[in-house]
């Protein structure tokens, strides 16, 4: 645990200095570098076709979904789209030092939370939101894609933790936090490892909707919506009450700290629960595991307000490099249009941002209903140093002890790693 949180602070660290390594960015209407006209593509103004672009793809299933986009494209426009397998999170390190020799792609794809640490280090290029068409688009995914006012990247994927239930157990998923905790009561019996509600309670990815429904925050926003990491909100009265009410989850039995990934998998394909809290990309080995008997749902209500889960955004961002940001910006287009948008969600399964876009799976529609009420995870890189001091708290008060000491205390962590990363001199300690 400590080693991986030195290797966050180093990242960090690192972000920063990089920030002054990337390229120069143009000033407002300078013309795009190397293509001899306004990189907007003006009607009229139209650069050569490359005759090649490159993107680089996420997986297999991506090299299959996306190679029939690009066959597409090609169609259209002559241009040839030449795409690589790089994992989406090694391509941030790998762009670093590809880019700058020339040989990076010019399209790739980041989580919303990693394009603060794109853009500061000059591999991101900022994106004019009148010239795409994004009336279509969720307005938090578009959010979540900006950075500092500036929009980074075009999402094409949104992912928010949902409700899956057993129907040969409950008729119904619970509508309330009452009717769960009902559910957790009648159908708990740790003695047979049998439980009614299965989560991953101490991540902090999963138990941010139990903490965090209603006001509460993170971080403090600015009137314009940017993040304010001096203001952090994660010892707040709400934050404690429900911090207070998870800790009596866990004193009664409810919730277990042993609940990982793998654990909740097997149990709830195993019968052993009749409700699970996880993300989208559990649906197919679910779905094959229980078949018909498989329902989804949205997340309860809390105090009568709706949950929000952390909501993660997938997009794709052009990088600062390209040598054609004209025909870049026209494949992004093209790529994150209604009909390919279509195919991403048949042929990958993945909730797409676009209200004019339905998947034929309602179990999956279910995810999007929820990507609706979802809180996107802050985009600034200080977000990192959250994470681990917020776990170690979700540990600490499933132990018992005092959730108000224990949020204070992963406050005042938060803040110093922020502080030692950012080399300030202002930390308290």
């Amino acid at each position: 645990m400590k080693s991986n949180k030195w290797f966050l602070l180093m990242m960090f660290a690192l972000v920063l200095m990089l920030a002054a390594c990337g390229p120069d960015r143009p000033e407002s209407g300078e013309e795009a570098a190397g293509e001899g006209a306004n990189g907007s593509g003006e009607e009229g103004s139209e650069p050569e076709k490359p005759e090649v672009l490159n993107v680089w793809l996420d997986g297999e299933n991506q090299m299959e979904v996306y190679g029939e986009i690009f066959e597409k494209y090609e169609e259209e426009t002559g241009i040839a789209v030449e795409f690589t397998e790089v994992g989406m999170t090694d391509q941030l390190e790998q762009l670093s030092l590809d880019a700058p020799a020339g040989q990076g792609p010019d399209l790739y794809q980041q989580p919303h939370d990693m394009i603060g640490s794109a853009y500061l280090q000059g591999l991101g290029m900022e994106l004019d939101p009148s010239e795409f068409e994004l009336d279509a688009f969720n307005e938090n995914a578009l959010e979540a894609f900006t950075y500092e006012g500036s929009l980074m990247g075009v999402p094409f994927a949104v992912e928010a933790a949902a409700l899956y239930y057993n129907k040969d157990i409950i008729d119904e998923a619970p509508q309330t936090v009452e009717e769960l905790e009902a559910i957790m009561e009648e159908y708990t019996d740790e003695s047979n490892n049998e439980y009614g509600f299965l989560m991953e309670a101490t991540n902090f990815y999963f138990s941010y909707p139990l903490l965090f429904s209603g006001d509460e925050q993170i971080f403090g926003q600015e009137e314009d919506g940017s993040y304010n990491s001096e203001d952090l909100q994660v010892a707040t009265d709400g934050v404690v009450e429900q911090a207070t009410r998870m800790q009596e989850w866990f004193q009664a039995g409810y919730l277990s700290e042993n609940v990982t990934g793998d654990v909740l998998d097997g149990l709830f394909t195993d019968g052993k629960a009749p409700v699970a809290m996880t993300g989208p990309w559990k649906l197919s080995d679910y779905s094959d595991a229980l078949g018909d008997s498989l329902g989804t749902a949205t997340l309860p209500e809390l105090d009568g307000e709706t949950m929000t889960p952390f909501m993660g955004v997938k997009g794709w961002m052009i990088s600062e490099y390209t040598e054609n940001e004209y025909w870049s910006k026209d494949l992004l287009k093209f790529m994150t249009n209604a009909d390919n948008s279509k195919l991403v969600t048949e042929g990958l399964r993945e909730t797409v941002p676009r209200s004019d876009v339905e998947s034929s799976n309602e179990l999956l529609r279910v995810f999007n209903e929820q990507a609706e009420n979802a809180n996107p995870m802050p985009n600034i890189p200080e977000m990192a140093q959250v994470w681990e001091p917020m776990g170690d708290a979700l540990i600490f008060i499933s132990n018992g002890d005092d959730p108000r000491e224990v949020l204070e205390e992963a406050k005042s962590q938060i803040q110093t790693d922020i502080d030692s990363a950012s080399g300030g001199q202002d930390s308290e300690e």
